[in-house]
């Protein structure tokens, strides 16, 4: 069932879909903060100079290149095996993606990360007084 609060936190973000590269490809070439969702779930909140490059890099990376494909292959990883790219992409494609352009993108995902505390962003920043 959705929360309410993530609901109005991600008012003005577009609907849910799907995260695969057809999902990706629809994105703008602009700035931006995505949210990934697991069962309703944020699991991830990111920001990007290019929400299009960024959703696509996460699905098809690396380790070295994205906080959430490390994050996911961590968690997929057997202790004789390292999850695969496809293992990391077929997870993410039972997940849901969203995204909202704005100016503003890392004050955006800070304050997201702040109030939602997404099990695989690595640092949570620290609320100002």
């Amino acid at each position: 069932m959705p929360d309410p609060m993530t609901d109005d936190l991600l008012a003005g973000f577009t609907p849910a879909q799907p995260y695969t590269m057809e999902a990706a490809a629809t994105a703008p070439s602009a700035p931006g903060v995505h949210a990934v969702l697991d069962s309703d779930t944020v699991v991830y909140v990111g920001w990007t100079g290019n929400l299009r490059n960024r959703l696509r890099q996460h699905l098809t990376g690396n380790r070295d290149s994205s906080v959430l494909y490390q994050q996911v292959g961590q968690l997929l990883d057997t202790p004789s095996q390292a999850a695969t790219r496809e293992d990391i992409a077929r997870w993410l494609g039972r997940c849901e993606v969203r995204w909202q352009e704005t100016g503003s993108p890392e004050s955006t995902k800070e304050a997201l990360v702040l109030a939602l505390k997404p099990r695989f962003n690595r640092q949570v920043p620290k609320q100002r007084p």
